[in-house]
């Protein structure tokens, strides 16, 4: 029977809940959702549910769902593992629409089996699951308190997403103490159904909602996640934190929550190429949700940063380097424009030094002539606490710039320095949404997100490139191997994937004698390569089945002797269908384009340095695909080597575009042919401007024939 999606909206906007589980013992999880519901000022339906009926908390107690109208949009499930699927089941069947499964003891402990059995319950009732494995959720829009945290969440404009519920409640309190207005606070847990993606589509329409937050640790269906973020971003800023980022911690979070972390590189080039700010901890995170809202986008990258301390101002200066802030740097047009606020024995170079003697008075006639002035974006204004500073007016003058500077819609950000009564004056402010930080470099990191955010929306553009590809070659190709029982290709096969695809190669012909060898070395031209071509033996080089550099017919023959003898020495029993010469490709920059299919994020591709040293230098970046031609430029200019195809001492510009062209067709084959499952093209050889790039070496390796992928 099929069942119409509930929309989400009744998620976030219930008209009725009921608590399966509702307890009348206070201290139990029931109990205390049940509270914050009430407690929260809900104004629909609440039904609580106990088999031993009477009353909570006020309340009638339904003693099962039979007692419960039909068509209610929230249940949330807090009941023993044992009895969950029972509950979920008498939900569906009440035409529940959205049900909170607080219950662990799911997929993260191992219980998978069950899980899936609850969630097929679900789909058969046509009802959506938020869990398991949750605290429950807030939404502003409904003031509904679902959730066993500390209660009183105090409304606003940052959502929250995460997949963690204790940290998840820590977050409710530290909301309290940072005064952080929720709109709403959502735990996903084991994502068995309802993800990141679906609370993001809702939130990122939400009128109350200014920015999102997310707790990531790990990904799913990250294809859709990136396609939601990518429309997301546009609308409103997205700040995520992903624990995993070390081989520890990414082990951690699979064993937690039960999903693959995945690698830390890919999330994090993923999350840029969407427009996604990645905080480095909570309190950065929290910090942006504050500052991003309430700050406009600057007009212009040019930032000055004010103050009253050289020591502090070079700290500054540093932080903007590594936050890629850019400071103004035009020494006449700075003095033109600080020269009146600038004491005669300060500096109008950036950072603008107005003294140790400075006063507040001194600070906004400063910070006037910044706000006067098209050719600057943004301003960083620092004070360090002085004998001689008219403390008393500190507040007043950061709240009153604050808002003059957020009417003009340039972004301001300020950093004080001091003793016990500095910091008294900051927490206040910051508690009233003021852009003030008690470490400069929690300033520029704050400012350097809105720039990274500004960048990606001027450089956004819905464009995907793809290239024109044989799919019908390559599916042929795939049919050959798969009747041979082979996951990966050999490499005659993988060359006539990339023909198809339209990427150069050099010449290349397959020999089964040394008769045959000789004759093929001749026709293709001194020096050659030779490769064994075996079914059995897919890393060539390991096993001795590689010879590069050969000048004469004499080398080509010792060569065919030691590939054939090494190859049966260390691969014994190998079926070797015969020995491939490729001309010797002429020297270039040796890069590396890679293709596969992530377990979180679906296809991807990498580009980096090539040969032999690639996993050593690890000098590599990544985009999920599709992308288009500016992507994929920006995905390799990331690379340190990157000047190396500019040309360097005075080489000349390597084809940069023929290598643009090669990613551009190797994420099409990756995206489109579902039966492969990785692509290597190590190394991608790329000459001079005019003369192109060509694949030396390719391995290709298909997913296995029950649709996972080869283990590589």
């Amino acid at each position: 029977m099929t069942h119409e999606v509930p929309d989400i909206g009744r998620l976030f906007k219930p008209q009725s809940v009921a608590v399966i589980g509702a307890s009348h013992n206070e201290t139990k999880i029931g109990s205390k959702i049940l509270a914050n519901i009430i407690n929260g000022g809900f104004a629909g339906r609440i039904y609580p549910v106990n088999p031993k009926g009477g009353r909570i908390l006020g309340l009638p107690v339904a003693k099962s769902m039979d007692d419960v109208e039909m068509d209610v949009d929230l249940i949330v499930t807090c009941v023993p593992a044992k009895y969950t699927y029972d509950a979920v089941k008498a939900a569906g069947q009440r035409r529940g629409a959205f049900n909170l499964v607080i219950t662990s003891g799911f997929s993260e402990i191992g219980n998978i089996e069950e899980e899936r059995r609850i969630m097929d319950c679900a789909r058969e009732h046509g009802m959506r699951l938020l869990g398991p494995n949750i605290f429950g959720m807030y939404s502003a829009g409904a003031s509904i308190d679902a959730t066993f945290g500390p209660g009183g969440i105090r409304e606003g404009g940052v959502a929250i997403i995460t997949q963690s519920g204790a940290l998840g409640l820590a977050m409710i309190g530290k909301t309290g103490v940072e005064n952080v207005g929720i709109s709403a606070i959502v735990s996903v847990g084991n994502k068995v159904d309802i993800d990141e993606a679906d609370l993001v589509t809702y939130l990122m329409d939400d009128d109350i909602t200014d920015v999102i937050f997310m707790y990531i640790e790990g990904v799913k269906n990250g294809g859709r996640l990136v396609e939601v973020l990518k429309t997301a971003t546009r609308k409103k800023p997205v700040v995520v934190i992903k624990s995993g980022r070390s081989k520890r911690g990414a082990v951690a979070a699979a064993s937690h929550t039960g999903s693959l972390a995945g690698s830390d590189e890919i999330f994090d080039a993923v999350m840029r190429q969407c427009g996604v700010l990645r905080a480095e901890s909570i309190k950065e995170a929290f910090n942006l949700c504050k500052f991003l809202p309430g700050t406009g986008i600057p007009k212009g990258e040019n930032t000055v940063v004010i103050t009253n301390g050289g020591g502090i101002g070079v700290l500054a200066t540093d932080a903007c380097e590594k936050f890629d802030v850019k400071m103004y740097d035009d020494a006449t047009s700075l003095k033109e424009i600080f020269d009146p606020a600038t004491p005669a024995f300060g500096s109008t170079k950036n950072p603008i030094d107005i003294t140790g003697g400075a006063t507040s008075a001194d600070y906004t006639l400063a910070m006037d002539a910044a706000l006067a002035s098209d050719s600057i974006g943004s301003v960083i204004s620092l004070y360090c606490e002085t004998a001689v500073f008219d403390a008393d007016n500190l507040g007043d003058m950061i709240t009153k710039n604050t808002k003059r500077y957020r009417a003009a819609g340039k972004p301001i950000a300020f950093s004080v320095f001091g003793g016990e009564e500095t910091e008294r004056i900051q927490n206040e402010l910051s508690k009233d949404g003021m852009p003030v930080f008690g470490d400069v470099y929690e300033t520029v990191a704050c400012l350097g997100g809105v720039y990274r955010y500004r960048r990606y929306l001027e450089q956004w553009t819905d464009e995907v490139h793809e290239e024109k590809i044989d799919f019908d070659a390559i599916d042929q190709v795939i049919v050959e191997a798969r009747a041979d029982r082979r996951s990966f290709l050999l490499a005659d096969e993988g060359r006539r994937v990339m023909e198809a695809a339209g990427i150069p190669l050099p010449a290349t012909k397959t020999a089964k004698s040394v008769d045959e060898v000789v004759k093929l070395a001749d026709e293709i031209g001194y020096p050659v390569v030779m490769k064994v071509v075996s079914r059995d033996i897919l890393h060539k080089s390991d096993s001795g089945g590689v010879a590069l550099d050969l000048e004469n017919t004499e080398e080509v023959i010792d060569a065919y002797e030691a590939i054939m003898r090494n190859c049966r020495t260390n691969v014994p029993g190998a079926r070797i269908q015969g020995i491939q010469v490729m001309e010797m490709a002429p020297p270039g920059v040796e890069l590396i384009v890679g293709a596969r299919r992530d377990a979180g994020f679906g296809p991807i591709i990498m580009f980096g340095m090539g040969g032999i040293y690639v996993e050593v230098l690890k000098d590599i970046s990544f985009r999920a695909v599709p992308l288009n031609s500016a992507e994929a430029l920006e995905m390799m200019k990331e690379i340190r080597a990157f000047p190396l195809l500019l040309g360097v001492r005075g080489e000349e510009r390597k084809d940069i575009e023929s290598v643009l062209d090669a990613v551009i067709r190797i994420g099409t084959v990756i995206r489109h042919v579902e039966a492969i499952s990785d692509i290597e093209v190590n190394p991608l050889v790329a000459y001079e401007q005019g003369h192109g790039a060509k694949a030396v070496d390719v391995r290709i390796l298909l997913t296995d024939i029950a649709g996972g992928d080869t283990d590589a």
